[in-house]
């Protein structure tokens, strides 16, 4: 009986945090396999179009079975909407930012045009862009997403700076403050553009976004 007891005594105490990295390595494999679904999934609906895309191709390309899919998202459209959140969030919340910086219009355009080619048009955002503006009269809760996730908050911050740059008496009339569309009416047209016909004709996009927003404030307030 005191064997018994010695022996239960000697046994260690559990330690604080001894099942940690058990679960910290779950919670990394899990993150790697959603990155690996969201990747698969971009290239794919890159590939295939959103219409056409198939969730069983998408968990070939991701190396994890179907059924992984809805461990993580309820259908193709939560997994699409996770990869716009994922993709652009980044790029509309530096946006935001700048406006808030209250720069003058000129400084704000030019880091617009560099956002623009460096992160959008560098990268896969264009094609998650290029998807919406392709397929999303077919699917009108993405579309609905998409504008309250990006275009919205985009436009009420911009709107907000150009209202401010017109009270400034940096801008001639008040166009642009009621428009703020025409901001990006060329970068629109460069990912149309790239998709479409760059094999045939490259385009300067630094270059049209700078001739664009010449025509818009004038040469002595162009980037």
């Amino acid at each position: 009986m005191a064997m018994t007891q010695n022996r239960t005594a000697s046994k260690s105490p559990p330690r604080i945090g001894s099942s940690d990295a058990p679960a910290g390595a779950r919670a990394q494999r899990a993150a790697e396999r959603r990155d690996a679904i969201l990747a698969a999934a971009l290239d794919e609906f890159a590939a295939q179009g959103f219409a056409a895309a198939r969730l069983d191709d998408v968990a070939k390309r991701a190396g994890v079975a179907k059924g992984t899919i809805y461990l993580y998202f309820a259908d193709k459209e939560t997994l699409f909407q996770e990869l716009i959140r994922t993709q652009l969030s980044p790029v509309v919340g530096g946006v935001i930012h700048a406006s808030h910086a209250d720069l003058p219009i000129r400084l704000f355009a030019e880091q617009l045009t560099e956002v623009f080619v460096r992160d959008v048009l560098g990268t896969r955002r264009k094609d998650v862009i290029r998807l919406m503006i392709t397929e999303g009269q077919r699917f009108p809760k993405l579309a609905e997403f998409y504008y309250r996730e990006v275009i919205a908050r985009v436009m009420e911050a911009v709107r907000a700076l150009l209202r401010r740059a017109y009270e400034r008496g940096e801008l001639k009339d008040d166009a642009l403050v009621r428009h703020p569309q025409l901001l990006a009416a060329p970068g629109i047209m460069s990912i149309v553009w790239s998709g479409l016909f760059e094999r045939f004709e490259p385009l300067d996009v630094r270059s049209l976004m700078r001739a664009h927003f010449e025509i818009l404030f004038g040469k002595e307030n162009a980037p």
